[in-house]
């Protein structure tokens, strides 16, 4: 796709940080110029979530490790909806681009391989901020709930981001056509959300489906968050941090190989 054999001598330097700076911006301005779509709709969906199970079960639920059950699910419909956005934000931008014939535009210029991921990295987590942001405000609004470590809950934000991010680029290059990306959303990444703690503890799980969830890198995101938020957990934080850390730059080595070889983007 480009020669990157001779990245020491662009003009520019190593890194194309004006490149990479437009490429940031382009991808932070596609859902900002729709943010009743991007924003607005993950929040009411989001709230639809928790009312629905605060109606449907809370009252019949008793406490679920020690806090109640509205508060138990919170955080995990907070991250869940921030790597659902985060995920679609890059796959959709690359996707389009595939479908309407304009990614040319993104791999043509003296972009590497490198700028390019971070550039879509950098709107992924660039959209899960946001609508982490707005969900937690109404949460404390309407539910009372206040993040006990605020900054924690900042780094699983930003690191469930980045590995759905990266997960959506490697899923926007693989998809040829909007009904393939689809199969991807409904089979694999909407699964693998739901399956992951949000709505439960895995404490109340089989030890077989138990050990299967400890496979899934979302529960160690969900997790995380439900500590941040809350302080309760059913792993420690720390490997939930290390783990997630590890599957982020794992699937993005995998999106930088996808754009160094030019997989299914070449002519």
């Amino acid at each position: 796709m480009h020669d990157f054999a001779n990245m020491g001598t662009r003009r520019f330097g190593r890194v194309n940080w004006l490149g990479l700076a437009t490429l940031c911006s382009r991808e932070m301005q596609r859902f900002m110029a729709v943010w009743t779509q991007t924003l607005l709709a993950p929040l009411a969906t989001a709230g639809l979530f928790l009312v629905i199970f605060t109606i449907a079960i809370g009252p019949t639920r008793g406490d679920v490790m020690g806090v109640p059950f509205t508060h138990f699910i919170a955080p995990g419909i907070l991250m869940m909806t921030v790597i659902q956005n985060a995920f679609a934000n890059s796959s959709s931008s690359i996707v389009i681009g595939k479908v309407q014939g304009n990614i040319v535009d993104t791999l043509m210029p003296p972009l590497s391989p490198a700028e390019l991921v971070v550039g879509y990295l950098v709107g992924s987590v660039g959209r899960g901020l946001f609508v982490a942001a707005a969900i937690s405000v109404g949460l404390a609004i309407f539910v009372g709930i206040v993040p006990q470590h605020p900054l924690m809950l900042l780094g699983y934000v930003i690191l469930g981001g980045a590995f759905m991010g990266a997960v959506g680029i490697v899923a926007g290059i693989y998809a040829n056509k909007f009904d393939q990306m689809a199969a991807i959303t409904n089979f694999v990444v909407t699964p693998l959300a739901f399956l992951s703690g949000t709505f439960y503890s895995v404490d109340a799980l089989p030890p077989v489906l138990r050990q299967i969830t400890y496979f899934n890198p979302i529960f160690y995101l969900i997790d995380g968050a439900r500590y941040a938020v809350l302080g309760v957990s059913d792993s420690a934080p720390a490997l939930g941090a290390v783990i997630s850390l590890g599957s982020t730059l794992a699937v993005s080595g995998i999106a930088l190989a996808m754009f160094t070889r030019g997989y299914r983007l070449k002519a």
